[in-house]
């Protein structure tokens, strides 16, 4: 693959072995510019946490957006590694990674400005923040997009809670962080206000539905997704295949997802939903007690061998039904979907 050349300040990047090279501007990250391009770079959180996307430095200069990146090890550091998500270069490069024939972006990421159109608060600490750009909203029920937001450096991942549309609409369900840079930011915006918006991201999209029933499991503002998920279930799938949604609160007031569910066709007949609270204090939930892979484990069971399964919410619940999942249950990791929060 060529470097592109409609534009002369595109660098040259060269990948060792595999005979690719891809153009870069000096504002893109080597990841950013590679999916846009159409390569299979593998990666996952998008944000320096994970480590997905290591490469390493064979000629050239690149910058570092996040220099203390958790997703980079001090012997990776010493090796001379990087991350193709926080690396932007300072001219051509020759770089050494693994291509990925499955992390081929389905829809190639933008970037794109975008307003913000509403805030609609879900619970007493998860927003639903709608944004609405110039362009078509292109993206795949389930993925994220990278937010720049005013005042914040580096950008941020939040999963989409709508579906593709021209209108150019994209929703995030994003929970309060006390303290937060990025939340701060974010829940202090007024109508109107212009953001950078690059997507789509993330390889747990719905797959199509029709040949297994789907299981969402959710925690936290892992909302976003599963919604997404369900609604692209509800529009795709065949008669005869259904949805189980669970959700994971900690406390009866974090409880959410039921209502948008309901506006769903179908919901309370193939559409279902499940919550489960792990911290009632007053006793006054009525419904299951305990941690949510508990209750997926008591509704399912066997089952869930099965299913197509999709997760989203915080890591150690991901941990504990991942757990569930593949050490109980030998469900096939091509069935499991799920990009971890960090």
């Amino acid at each position: 693959m060529s470097a592109s050349t409609s534009d002369p300040g595109t660098l040259r990047i060269a990948i060792q072995s595999c005979d690719a090279t891809y153009g870069c501007a000096p504002d893109d990250t080597l990841l950013g510019a590679g999916l846009r391009a159409g390569l299979g770079i593998p990666y996952e959180c998008g944000v320096g946490a994970c480590g997905t996307c290591k490469f390493e430095l064979l000629d050239g200069e690149v910058a570092a957006l996040r220099q203390d990146a958790p997703g980079l090890s001090a012997r990776d550091r010493a090796k001379g590694r990087w991350l193709a998500c926080q690396s932007r270069p300072l001219g051509d490069c020759v770089i050494k990674l693994r291509l990925d024939e499955a992390a081929k972006p389905v829809i190639a990421p933008r970037r794109r400005r975008a307003n913000l159109l509403a805030a609609i608060p879900l619970t007493h600490d998860i927003t639903e923040f709608r944004f609405r750009a110039d362009d078509g909203a292109d993206f795949l029920a389930g993925q994220y997009a990278l937010l720049a937001l005013p005042g914040v450096q580096g950008a941020r991942a939040y999963s989409m809670s709508n579906l593709a549309n021209g209108e150019g609409e994209w929703h995030f369900q994003v929970r309060l962080v006390p303290d937060g840079a990025a939340t701060g930011a974010l829940f202090t915006l007024s109508p109107g206000a212009a953001i950078g918006l690059d997507g789509p991201y993330g390889m747990a999209y719905l797959r199509p539905p029709d040949e297994r029933d789907v299981v969402c499991i959710a925690g936290g503002s892992g909302l976003a997704p599963m919604i997404s998920v369900a609604r692209g279930f509800a529009r795709q799938a065949p008669p005869g295949r259904s949805l189980r949604f669970f959700y994971g609160a900690r406390a009866p007031r974090d409880v959410c997802g039921e209502a948008l569910l309901r506006e769903l066709p179908g919901y309370g007949e193939r559409i279902t939903y499940h919550a489960s609270v792990s911290a009632d204090q007053d006793g006054g939930w009525p419904g299951h007690r305990g941690f949510v892979h508990q209750l997926v484990d008591e509704v399912l069971g066997s089952g869930l061998a099965d299913c197509e399964i999709y997760l989203a919410g915080p890591p150690p619940m991901i941990e504990s039904v991942e757990a569930l999942l593949r050490e109980v249950h030998q469900v096939p990791p091509e069935r499991l979907h799920y990009d971890r929060y960090f």
